[in-house]
C-alpha cells in the first residue's frame, strides 16, 4: 500500500496505521449490511439468486463464483425423464440480448438426485430446484420425488407447451395457472414458486391465478417470444423458428410486470429480466420484489451475482438503511 510518505519509519505508520483502521471498519459495516430476505418462510442470506437456465446446476459456474455468497441457486428445468432439448442451431444473439430456444433439455429427475443436488448441499445457500413438464402427471412425478429431499424451494416452470391442451403452455390461461399450482401445492413439501410467462394479455391476472391456486410465491418474468431472421440465407436463424427473448432490451417490460404483480397479490415475487447491475437488481426490488434472479448475464460475466451483492451491501450503507428490506414494495 502506497501513502506517498517519505520520512522515518515511525513518521510513516503514524500515517498508515490510521488508513489500516479506517479500512477495517470500512470493510466490517459493509459486512454487517443486513441483505437477508424471507421467501415463503425460506430466510435467503440475501436477495441474489440465479435464474434457471442460465446458471446449470451451479456446478459449471462453481470455478468463477462463490456459490456461498449468493442468496439462492435456481437449478436448470428438471424434468421426469431426461430431454433432448430442440435442434440446432437454438441460441442467436440479438441486440440488446438474446435468443434461445434450448427446448429445456436437462438429464432428467435421477440424475440431478444423483450428481447435482449432492453438490449443491455442499455450500452454504439454499437451493431452489426449476420443475418442468408437458402434462400435469410429469410434474407431479418430479414434484414427489423431490418431497424428502434437502431442497428449500421448487420453481415450477409454467412456460412449457401442455401437451394434453394443443401445445399451448400452462401459463397463458388464468384457470389453467389455478389449477396446476393446486395439484403441485398438494404433491409437494417444499414452498411453490411459479414462474409466469409475459407473453399475456394481463400479467396481474395470472398472478391472482396463481396467488388462487395456492403458489407460495411468484417469479416474473420468464423469456418474451422472439424471432430473428438471416436476410442472406432468407431462413430462420434458429432452427425452431421463435425462441425465447432475455437480456437487458427486457429490463422495462420486467420491472413493469413486477410492479403490476406487486399491486394484484400479497405473496412474495422474484424479480428477473435483463439484470446486468446492482441498479437493475435494485430497481425490481423498489418495484415491489423480494428477491432477484440473475439470468443472461451470468453468459457474459460469470461472477455478475457476487459483484450485486457486493453493490447491495453498499447501497444499504450509503443510504443509511438499516436493511435491504426497507426498500421492498417503496415506489408505489
Amino acid at each position: 500500500m502506497s501513502t506517498g510518505v517519505i520520512g522515518r519509519p515511525d513518521e510513516q505508520l503514524e500515517v498508515i496505521l490510521p488508513e489500516m483502521k479506517k479500512m477495517k471498519t470500512e470493510n466490517s459495516e459493509m459486512q454487517e449490511a443486513d441483505l437477508r430476505v424471507t421467501i415463503a418462510g425460506v430466510e435467503l442470506a440475501n436477495p441474489v439468486m440465479t435464474a434457471s437456465g442460465t446458471f446449470g446446476s451451479g456446478m459449471e459456474y462453481s470455478e468463477f463464483v462463490d456459490l456461498n455468497r449468493l442468496g439462492a441457486v435456481v437449478t436448470k428445468g428438471v424434468a421426469d425423464v431426461p430431454w433432448e432439448g430442440n435442434a440446432t442451431p437454438r441460441v442467436a444473439e440479438v441486440y440488446g440480448g438474446m435468443l434461445n430456444a434450448i427446448g429445456l433439455q436437462n438429464p432428467g429427475i435421477d440424475t440431478f438426485l444423483k450428481r447435482d443436488l449432492p453438490f449443491l448441499k455442499k455450500f452454504d445457500t439454499k437451493v431452489i430446484v426449476n420443475v418442468c413438464g408437458h402434462t400435469e402427471e410429469e410434474y407431479l412425478r418430479v414434484v414427489e420425488k423431490l418431497r424428502d429431499q434437502p431442497v428449500d424451494m421448487l420453481e415450477i416452470n409454467i412456460s412449457c407447451p401442455n401437451v394434453k391442451e394443443g401445445g399451448i403452455a400452462f401459463g397463458l390461461v388464468p384457470r389453467g395457472v389455478e389449477n396446476i399450482t393446486k395439484k403441485i401445492k398438494a404433491a409437494a413439501a417444499q414452498p411453490v414458486i411459479m414462474k409466469l410467462s409475459p407473453n399475456v394479455t394481463d400479467i396481474a391476472e395470472i398472478a391472482r391465478a396463481a396467488e388462487a391456486g395456492g403458489a407460495d410465491a411468484l417469479s416474473l418474468i420468464n423469456t418474451l417470444t422472439g424471432m430473428k431472421i438471416d436476410v442472406q440465407r432468407r431462413t430462420f436463424v434458429l432452427a425452431n423458428k421463435t425462441g425465447g427473448m432475455s437480456g437487458p432490451a427486457i429490463h422495462p417490460v420486467a420491472v413493469r410486470m413486477v410492479w403490476q404483480c406487486a399491486q394484484a397479490v400479497s405473496i412474495p415475487l422474484i424479480g428477473m429480466g435483463g439484470i446486468r447491475s446492482t441498479e437493475d437488481a435494485l430497481e425490481f426490488m423498489l418495484a415491489g420484489a423480494s428477491a432477484v434472479a440473475v439470468g443472461t448475464a451470468n453468459f457474459i460475466q460469470p461472477d455478475i451475482t457476487a459483484e450485486i451483492v457486493d453493490g447491495m451491501r453498499s447501497y444499504v450503507q450509503e443510504q443509511g438503511l438499516a436493511n435491504i428490506r426497507e426498500i421492498i414494495g417503496t415506489v408505489h
